[in-house]
């Protein structure tokens, strides 16, 4: 998943970039708002959610804010140096979908960006398909298909499937999706299980298995599904 980052302080800049990026997200990185309305205009569709300091050497967040919503329903956070609630309330007004008052802890920020996203993805998986390349889950009607044709998959096989498709771009790990997978069925699933289970998930859904490009395997940390 790609963030934007405008912050004009190149020091804190620098360290939200690298945070962000050890966190498994890429990042565009802007100092002011002429060269993130640039961005804006040419690679918005590729962005996933958006950091804006509110105070820019040439403008505000708010007026990227607004530009940002008048064309693409993407998440956006403000950073704001200053506690004030006037300014927090004309934020959310112009539709920004969560703040966070510096100096904050960047776990903290994580953590909103995430629940964000979240939120996101829940909305717009709620009445549309989620396509994988070849791939496309049904939602409304609990089926997968491969171009075009139905694939027939076991309830824990379609509920591995879709705990990777509300985890695009994110890493994985084996743990994780144990927890999240292992009570489906009623049935006991342990390790070895799951790499049964993903193994039947890349024979029916991958052009070949052995190379697969859906579910990749992120060697030492567990498995990947999208960019």
């Amino acid at each position: 998943m790609k963030i934007l980052l405008v912050e004009d302080d190149k020091t804190i800049a620098s360290g939200l970039d690298y945070s962000l990026q050890q966190d498994q997200f890429s990042t565009i990185l802007c100092y002011d708002v002429e060269s993130a309305k640039k961005i804006i205009q040419e690679q918005l569709n590729d962005i996933s959610l958006c950091l804006f300091d509110l105070s820019l050497p040439d403008g505000s967040g708010y007026e990227l804010c607004k530009l940002v919503k008048e064309r693409a329903d993407v998440p956006v956070i403000f950073l704001t140096a200053v506690d004030d609630e006037v300014n927090v309330v004309m934020g959310l007004d112009m539709g920004a979908d969560d703040y966070i008052t510096k100096p904050f802890r960047i776990r903290e920020l994580l953590s909103r960006i995430k629940s964000v996203l979240r939120r996101y993805q829940k909305h717009s998986q709620s009445n549309s398909m989620i396509e994988l390349g070849d791939v496309r889950i049904n939602l409304l009607e609990g089926k997968v298909y491969k171009h075009g044709e139905e694939v027939v998959l076991t309830a824990l096989e379609y509920r591995l499937l879709l705990v990777f498709a509300n985890h695009l771009g994110q890493v994985m790990s084996r743990n994780q999706l144990l927890e999240q997978i292992w009570d489906v069925a009623g049935d006991f699933v342990n390790d070895n299980t799951l790499t049964v289970y993903i193994k039947r998930l890349r024979e029916k859904l991958e052009d070949d298995p052995q190379s697969p490009t859906i579910i990749k395997t992120i060697r030492g940390l567990g498995y990947k599904v999208g960019d």
